[in-house]
């Protein structure tokens, strides 16, 4: 039993932004569960988690799956009481343009990047009304708002979940339940995503844009848990172009058009026998960083969404204010 330990569930747990917010999170006074596919991975991370005093409950599970996470679940409320916080954090990608890829391809991403969210959130929601309490975080997406080439399928995933999202709050608020639901909107981050992302390009793949550690995306994700806000929008650049996709998406579109496709390329060439992880583990890369270390952020920015939007009215009206001023005057 979690005791007075906070109970944690981490999907994703092995790699990437799941394993930095598994050991940021990681400590006595918490109880984590942690699924992802590969076993071993997940072992691995455990051992580093009770070495930091923390309790760590290893659920091998593919997310995909509704029973298989309804069961993680079950067993995460069985061995730590109850679930305070579930943290969706599972994704897949497939890197190549819509004619390039594959339905099954498509089929896959939005299992494990959409379904995989919907799957973990009923799973919370089965323990968490029991109580109307807990938190639920979503790790989206700058790219939930806005879609660039060469990730279709991730991208359309990241929007349906936002939708859902949107749909649970309401059925929340409707029954006057206390769950909180926080999204938390990442910039790229340096994952190994590009070592085992399947791609049909002929380079290897990059992140777009400013890079990030994962280290950076768990400090924010461990403040976002203790006051959870709507939206938070990380990163430099995230803010911008939400909110300039929602001004003008058709100047992103040529942006995009223009520099999308090579701002994801590197100039190394892709090994075509090289495994991918879009059906089964790849073992042996299960690690927290990737290979863009020399060009990623220790710290990042982090924005509570509703100050952004604020912000953006007033100064619409501020100039539209101004402007009027000045078309009166000119007419006196």
């Amino acid at each position: 039993m979690a005791g007075n330990r906070r109970s944690i569930v981490i999907t994703g747990a092995s790699a990437g932004v799941g394993r930095a917010i598994t050991l940021r999170l990681a400590g006595p006074d918490t109880a984590l569960a942690l699924l992802a596919r590969d076993a071993d991975a997940l072992e691995d991370v455990a051992r580093e988690v009770r070495a930091r005093g923390g309790q760590a409950l290893v659920l091998p599970c593919d997310v995909a799956s509704g029973d298989a996470v309804a069961a993680a679940g079950r067993a995460a409320t069985e061995a730590h009481g109850r679930i305070d916080v579930w943290i969706n954090v599972a994704m897949a990608a497939v890197f190549g343009t819509v004619d390039q890829i594959t339905p099954e391809e498509v089929r896959r991403v939005t299992e494990v990047t959409y379904l995989g969210f919907v799957n973990g959130t009923m799973a919370a929601l089965r323990d968490m009304r029991t109580r109307e309490r807990g938190t639920i975080v979503q790790i989206g997406s700058a790219l939930a708002y806005r879609g660039i080439p060469l990730q279709s399928a991730y991208c359309g995933a990241k929007h349906a979940i936002r939708g859902f999202t949107a749909s649970l709050r309401c059925e929340l608020a409707a029954a006057g339940s206390g769950i909180a639901i926080t999204e938390l909107h990442l910039p790229a981050v340096n994952t190994p995503q590009f070592d085992w992302a399947r791609t049909h390009r002929d380079s290897e793949p990059r992140p777009a844009g400013p890079v990030y550690q994962p280290e950076a995306i768990a400090e924010a994700v461990a403040s976002a848990i203790d006051r959870p806000a709507r939206e938070y929008w990380l990163g430099r650049q995230g803010p911008l172009l939400i909110m300039g996709n929602q001004v003008w998406p058709g100047l992103l579109d040529r942006l995009m058009a223009k520099s999308g496709i090579e701002g994801q390329s590197t100039e190394q060439p892709v090994k075509r026998d090289q495994p991918d992880n879009l059906f089964t583990p790849v073992p042996g890369l299960h690690r927290t960083r990737g290979r863009f270390g020399q060009e990623a952020a220790a710290r990042v920015p982090t924005f509570d969404a509703r100050l952004v939007r604020a912000s953006a009215i007033s100064a619409a009206l501020i100039v539209a204010g101004m402007l009027g001023f000045a078309l009166g005057a000119a007419f006196i």
